[in-house]
């Protein structure tokens, strides 16, 4: 049963960023996992239940530097996790991805996971910035109501 729920974050993963067809972009693979935990532990969260996940949160903290790059378009996802390097502070975070499984969708279960992940990562980043990178009304909606709860100002990259 949980794998079915695993399987199906990884198909909506897939099909919705389509990370296949665009090399620039962050696919996961177990070197990029643990990458990401590297960074810090909370970068790549999931909420799950006995069934398996349901909630899947990235988030790269990164340098100013690197967020203006990113948002520039002069470097793409992948470019950006390879320039950050672990155990150096980062004062910007890039919200990556939120993906929920539609019957979970409307609980501000996203929304939770990304603030409580921030939450942790400011205690050993000095994140003054979020990013991000809007692929769907949804994941704008997101970004914005994430910056309010944190009081984080939010810049898009267009």
């Amino acid at each position: 049963m949980a794998g079915d729920r695993l399987q199906r974050m990884i198909e909506c993963a897939e099909t919705f960023f389509e990370t296949k067809n665009d090399p620039a972009q962050l696919s996961i693979t177990p070197e990029v996992m643990e990458r990401l935990r590297r960074l810090h532990p909370c970068s790549m969260t999931e909420v799950a239940d006995d069934q398996g996940p349901f909630v899947w949160i990235i988030v790269i903290p990164t340098s100013q530097q690197t967020m203006e790059d990113f948002l520039a378009g002069s470097i793409g996802e992948r470019e950006l996790l390879e320039r950050t390097p672990p155990d150096v502070p980062c004062e910007a975070l890039y919200l990556c991805s939120a993906l929920v499984l539609p019957e979970f969708r409307g609980r501000g279960l996203a929304t939770k996971a990304v603030c409580d992940a921030i939450a942790q990562i400011r205690r050993t980043h000095p994140i003054r910035t979020l990013y991000y990178w809007g692929f769907s009304p949804e994941g704008e909606r997101l970004a914005a109501t994430v910056a309010r709860a944190t009081g984080l100002p939010l810049r898009q990259r267009r």
